[in-house]
């Protein structure tokens, strides 16, 4: 029997729980969360976050829904709402391994009646739901992928880069929950938060300001899920891949923080977007930060400006009464 109940966001929303075969660490869940007022036109968006992250974005929900979508956002295993004491936060051997929770939480959505899914997915969650959509190609209910700022590629040293990944593979098999440092003293989660440098919201238990430690196990299987990511893929439906107009890494805090990628290297995502499907655009958003639909006011409207477009291009837009308001 599913259980809906009311969830931490609060009316309209209300979340379930998906269970999932259980771990070498025990127990381990997923969880849907869904709007109560999403519009019954048989479309629907599925909402899938990155690392160190959860869903706490209404308006990007409010975005969808006024398109005439049925909203919906999916906490995956160990992170956010899904989150259980005796887990390491986001540790997965293998990326693969989030398809269980996409294929539930997809079942469960045309189960309530809608007839095609668009996936919206950021970072972590855009290398995990392109390699899905792959793998999905012959369903024709995914109607198309939205990825913003997709984690196409390391963003490692220069010595790392000489040596290759050869050594990260057998370090990751050997140690796998061995923490290694990687990136900045939390430039992006203070450029976001309202009690730093931002205008956000959310927990910052499950989005921590230093970021949650990466463990060499989960960064081999980010390694070898986008191996074979850059071998090329053959997603069969429309892709709008996004990225910040420029990257920029520090190690102090600077304004300019608030309009670029201080997480992912854009290039890297830009040159491996084309070999991903046969119908992939790649747009760039002046103004953007990682979570391009966390950017300033500017590069956030121009963000969803560009999907408006996209979207109608595409023909998956609802009818036009639900299609043309603003976030």
């Amino acid at each position: 029997m599913i259980t809906m109940e009311l969830d931490l966001l609060g009316d309209p929303y209300r979340r379930q729980t998906i269970e999932l075969p259980p771990d070498e660490e025990g127990e381990v869940v997923a969880t849907l969360v869904t709007r109560d007022d999403s519009p019954a036109t048989g479309r629907a968006v599925l909402y899938v976050h990155g690392y160190s992250d959860y869903f706490f974005h209404p308006h990007v929900a409010d975005f969808f829904v006024e398109r005439g979508f049925a909203f919906y956002a999916l906490d995956l295993r160990k992170a956010g709402r899904s989150m259980m004491p005796h887990q390491t936060p986001h540790f997965v051997r293998h990326i693969p391994q989030y398809f269980a929770e996409l294929d539930k939480a997809t079942q469960l959505i045309r189960d309530a009646g809608n007839e095609s899914i668009l996936v919206y997915a950021h970072s972590t969650g855009g290398l995990t739901t392109a390699l899905w959509a792959h793998r999905m190609r012959h369903h024709r209910w995914l109607a198309g992928l939205v990825l913003n700022s997709p984690f196409f590629a390391l963003n490692v040293g220069d010595a790392v880069q000489r040596l290759g990944t050869v050594p990260l593979d057998i370090a990751g098999l050997l140690a796998p929950k061995r923490p290694v440092r990687l990136g900045g003293p939390g430039i992006n989660v203070r450029s976001l938060h309202h009690d730093h440098y931002g205008e956000w919201d959310f927990d910052l238990a499950w989005k921590p300001v230093t970021g949650t430690p990466i463990r060499l196990g989960w960064l081999r299987a980010v390694d070898r899920a986008q191996k074979r990511l850059r071998n090329g893929l053959k997603i069969a439906v429309p892709v709008m891949v996004s990225v910040a107009a420029q990257s920029w890494f520090a190690t102090e805090w600077d304004e300019q923080a608030h309009t670029a990628d201080t997480v992912l290297n854009v290039e890297d995502i830009v040159k491996w977007a084309p070999g991903i499907g046969s119908d992939v655009d790649v747009v760039r958003i002046h103004g953007g930060r990682h979570d391009l639909a966390l950017s300033q006011l500017g590069g956030r409207k121009l963000f969803f400006d560009e999907i408006d477009t996209w979207l109608a291009r595409h023909g998956l837009v609802a009818p036009s009464g639900n299609a043309l308001s603003r976030p």
